[in-house]
């Protein structure tokens, strides 16, 4: 989409007013040949997001976000192309090229499986991170602070928290944050497998349109009953923060690897296992794993988990560097944000984390909380953020 964005850069930019921001929908008639379920959310600043069949996040320049406008209007194909060259001021082929370039991008990610569930249309990935968003795009839910091992439960922060929400008010959360705009939830803990309820609120969030992660260690996909339930339930991505030493752990990383569902796995650097993580990485990749997130719980082995990221990127394993990690044993969030001494890129502004009681925080870590979800209004929650931000840059 080279071409029509050069233009837009260098000349017609202020020429063409954007589209007005807002919501816009398309669901496929009962009789087409491809099932198809679009959301398209348009900021200020005429960039926006496409969620596809609730399974995929489309991040749009300009330019893509006025393609899936008129898709999702099912405006005539020679009145696209007529628009777009009068408004700019490009050539027939270039439009013609850039347009079938997005729709081939939309039928890709339609029909392959496993993809990325946030895929980014000529952008870098921390690029849309800015002040003029409507909403984030990501919530964080931490459903519970407690642990699939009891006796580990002090390592969650429970004297943060008054009480566990109802199955009834996380689906009043995911109301909310659909309403708000928000296209993403990731469940995370604690063990958010621990709640009985999980699969209810996974499939409520799904049956609105948003697009559903879970953040787990994973254990109880040895049962691979347990994981068919949450896939039917309408989860589209896993991150599994795995303990290698657990034969357990092989196994049901083996069980969701075998599934249509995109796998990453978390691995914390700490001064027991800095010198077999190597050799972790070189198993997991040929057990077929494709993604990677790592940390570490030790401010001295800061380096050590630089270079074994940068080993990931010679395996050919891509790293996730922006979910969050649950608090157990394997949780260094607050000693990397320390180490750093800034919010992550994103924190307050792309994603916000909310704590089973429902306050909202800017980020897991970050213990300021913004307001509580269900008590106050969205509008004064995100104005919070957007100001706690403004105050840390």
């Amino acid at each position: 989409m080279s071409a029509i964005l050069d233009k837009i850069k260098a000349v017609f930019f202020d020429k063409a007013k954007p589209l007005s921001p807002g919501f816009y929908r398309f669901t496929a008639p009962p009789d087409s040949d491809l099932p198809l379920r679009l959301y398209l959310r348009i900021d200020s600043n005429a960039e926006g997001i496409l969620i596809i069949n609730a399974a995929t996040i489309l991040h749009l320049n300009q330019i893509a976000t006025e393609f899936a406008f008129h898709f999702i209007k099912q405006t005539p194909r020679p009145q696209v192309l007529q628009s777009i060259i009068d408004r700019y001021q490009t050539s027939y082929s270039e439009a013609q090229q850039d347009y079938d370039s997005f729709l081939e991008k939309i039928e890709t990610i339609i029909n392959v499986p496993d993809l990325d569930p946030v895929t980014y249309l000529d952008f870098d990935r921390e690029k849309p991170f800015n002040s003029e968003l409507s909403a984030p795009y990501r919530l964080d839910c931490a459903l519970t602070y407690s642990l699939a091992n009891a006796s580990e439960d002090n390592l969650s922060p429970h004297d943060r928290v008054d009480r566990d929400l109802t199955t009834e008010e996380w689906k009043a959360i995911a109301l909310k944050a659909w309403n708000a705009g928000i296209p993403h939830l990731v469940f995370t803990g604690g063990e958010a497998t621990t709640r009985s309820d999980l699969a209810e609120i996974l499939q409520y969030s799904q049956d609105l349109g948003q697009v559903t992660g879970l953040i787990t260690d994973g254990l109880k996909f040895v049962d691979p009953h347990y994981l068919d339930q949450l896939l039917d339930a309408g989860l589209d991505h896993l991150l599994i923060t795995m303990d290698p030493n657990l034969k357990s752990a092989w196994v049901a990383l083996k069980n969701a690897l075998d599934e249509d569902i995109h796998v990453t796995v978390h691995l914390t650097v700490n001064e027991e296992n800095a010198d077999k993580i190597e050799s972790v990485l070189v198993e997991l990749r040929e057990s077929g794993l494709e993604n990677i997130s790592l940390s570490s719980n030790s401010i001295h082995l800061l380096e050590k988990t630089s270079s074994l990221r940068d080993r990931c990127a010679e395996l050919g394993l891509n790293f996730i560097w922006n979910l969050p990690v649950p608090y157990s044993q394997y949780n260094p969030v607050t000693l990397e944000t320390q180490a750093i001494n800034e919010i992550p890129e994103g924190a307050g502004i792309g994603w916000l984390y909310v704590e089973p009681d429902g306050d909202v925080l800017p980020s897991q870590g970050i213990n300021q909380v913004l307001g509580n979800i269900l008590s106050e209004s969205w509008e004064s929650i995100w104005t919070n953020a957007k100001q706690y931000v403004k105050e840390k840059v």
